[in-house]
């Protein structure tokens, strides 16, 4: 359970962090930025697998890249549902994906070498 708080956070964190860096993406505070790491959460486990299995063909055709379409449309469908955050269209949804799939990465590596060197 914290591990999944943490993750929620540093995720959160990101969302604030790449909305900063793009100008078609707005999120309107940190608590928006929770909600949209939560929604995208529940989104990755339920809706994206089935997008995933749905769309093997095309997976394997564009070798994985289609991937990357999913990611911006799982995006889209959070700024859909969620008021304060505002994505202006599907190329920012990209880019969005992109660069908060890039900071999840780095901040999850540095919570896990932090994290080695408490238990060591």
């Amino acid at each position: 359970m914290l591990n999944l708080l943490i993750r929620l956070v540093i995720s959160a964190i990101a969302i604030v962090i790449a909305a900063f860096l793009l100008s078609g993406v707005s999120v309107e505070d940190y608590w928006a930025a929770l909600i949209v790491a939560a929604f995208l959460a529940i989104l990755n486990s339920t809706v994206r697998p089935i997008l995933i299995i749905l769309t093997i063909p095309v997976t394997i055709f564009t070798l994985g890249l289609f991937l990357l379409v999913i990611n911006a449309l799982m995006v889209m469908i959070a700024a859909y549902f969620i008021d304060s955050f505002i994505v202006v269209n599907f190329w920012w949804a990209l880019a969005f994906s992109l660069i908060l799939s890039i900071l999840n990465g780095l901040f999850s590596g540095m919570a896990k070498k932090e994290e080695n060197k408490t238990y060591r």
